[in-house]
């Protein structure tokens, strides 16, 4: 039995049934040590492949079943996208590997399927130059792309609504790519240049971050826990776009900080690295579990200025006891932004969850803002594309709260993204097509004296 690929389809089963994040069960399976790095780095991509296509191999699969995908089992169904993926979008896997290791699987999982997923691969295999899945007909332009590109219709058509088509195209296109994997240098212990050599020496390509000096980028790289520079507490995994975050906020040493959603501390330990850990950070989250992951990242990265709270962001603020010089709310959201990241996200969104995000975004919007000391400032940001999520929210805010005012963000940002849409409005809108980044939303708001 061919272990990576039986450990990728254990990881699509625990996706598929438990509803878990791709990335947080890869962690869990990439711990086996009798894993090399190319096993890795291939069910890495077995996974997050399948995950990502899973609608358009849906579609190929229905194209030469004669049973219905709603009839056929569990693990066949797995097995099927995962070889298809295989034929179609992985060029250096040979298609007898492809076909026999997904034939072994079905014997192990579903042996009385054997003979039909060989049958569905084969034909598969036989006709792959004839499927071309941007001539891909269903009878609905919005569907045509949901199929093609991979996403629930109900996202494509919003961002047709809010971007136009060609905008769109370029999009979706953007988000089936894998993302950059992106460390922030911890300036507090080390320096740029001496990571950079001590990563190369070990073997990794290293190029420095887009926009911030404290990014570097890595190529071929999946996990780095095991890393002396990183259990050192010299580096931390964070996207350039989440790194913004804390530049916008501008914190100064000495001031007193609120990080309202904060776990799992990225944007708070980059706030307390910008503070030169001097001052006050308060974090919250309402999970015990995760305020523990704040301060196990704080610990590593030697910092000393952050307590943590077990709090819930929705539960009005004591006006009167508490006052914060600056206040991010990095809100929960539907994550949009990050599907490079965490594929499973657009396949357990609904339309309607929307709706209810967009009111609790508010409600913590809200409850922070009132903590903010006149002069002080409230940063709201997301990983979502949303348009409700992000200046619609904004804006109702400001709308309802006449003693904050926008605070123009172009001082604040790297040149490279200075006068962009918004900007002066104190919005800014990152997208993976343009920026190469995480899509981040991020807004600055200033409390009047």
């Amino acid at each position: 039995m061919d272990k990576a690929r039986e450990a990728a389809l254990k990881a699509l089963a625990e996706i598929e049934t438990k509803k878990a994040y791709s990335n947080l069960v890869l962690k869990k399976i990439l711990r086996d040590n009798t894993l090399d790095a190319r096993d890795r780095g291939f069910i890495t991509e077995l996974v997050y492949g399948t995950v990502t296509r899973k609608l358009t191999l849906d579609w190929i699969i229905s194209q030469f079943s004669k049973t219905k995908l709603s009839k056929l089992s569990f693990w066949v169904l797995l097995i099927l996208r995962m070889g298809v993926y295989q034929l179609l979008f992985l060029d250096r896997v040979p298609v007898s590997a492809a076909c026999n290791t997904s034939v072994n699987l079905s014997k192990r999982y579903a042996k009385a399927s054997s003979g039909f997923v060989n049958a569905i691969l084969r034909n598969v295999s036989r006709k792959k130059s004839e499927i071309k899945l941007q001539e891909i007909q269903t009878g609905s332009p919005v569907k045509d792309l949901s199929v093609r590109y991979s996403f629930p219709e109900f996202l494509v058509k919003a961002w047709i609504s809010d971007f136009g088509r060609d905008f769109t195209l370029k999009l979706l296109e953007a988000l089936l790519e894998r993302p950059d994997f992106c460390v922030r240098i911890n300036t507090m212990k080390t320096t740029v240049e001496e990571v950079t050599q001590e990563l190369s020496e070990a073997g990794m390509d290293v190029t420095p971050g887009r926009f911030l000096p404290e990014a570097l980028v890595l190529s071929g790289v999946s996990d780095i826990s095991r890393a002396s520079v990183f259990l050192d507490g010299e580096i931390t995994v964070q996207d350039e776009s989440s790194m913004l975050v804390a530049h916008i906020l501008d914190p100064q040493p000495g001031e007193r900080i609120l990080d309202v959603c904060a776990a799992p501390g990225g944007k708070t330990t980059h706030i307390a690295q910008l503070m030169k850990n001097q001052g006050h950070i308060t974090a919250w989250d309402i999970h015990e579990h995760k305020t523990k992951l704040i301060r196990e990242t704080a610990h590593r990265l030697g910092i000393t200025i952050i307590d943590t709270e077990t709090r819930d962001a929705l539960e009005p603020a004591d006006r009167t006891k508490q006052q914060y010089h600056r206040v991010l709310v990095d809100a929960p959201c539907s994550g949009t932004g990050i599907i490079r990241r965490k594929p499973d996200i657009k396949w357990q969104r609904e339309p309607e969850d929307f709706n209810s995000l967009i009111e609790v975004q508010k409600k913590i919007l809200y409850n922070a803002g009132s903590i903010v000391v006149p002069g002080g400032v409230l940063v709201y940001s997301t990983c979502s594309l949303d348009v409700r999520e992000n200046e619609q929210v904004v804006r109702d805010f400001l709308r309802n709260n006449p003693d904050f005012e926008a605070s123009g963000l172009d001082v604040y940002l790297p040149e490279k993204l200075r006068g962009r849409q918004g900007s002066s409005e104190g919005m800014f809108q990152l997208f993976p097509h343009i920026d190469n980044t995480d899509g981040f939303f991020i807004a600055r708001m200033k409390k009047k004296n």
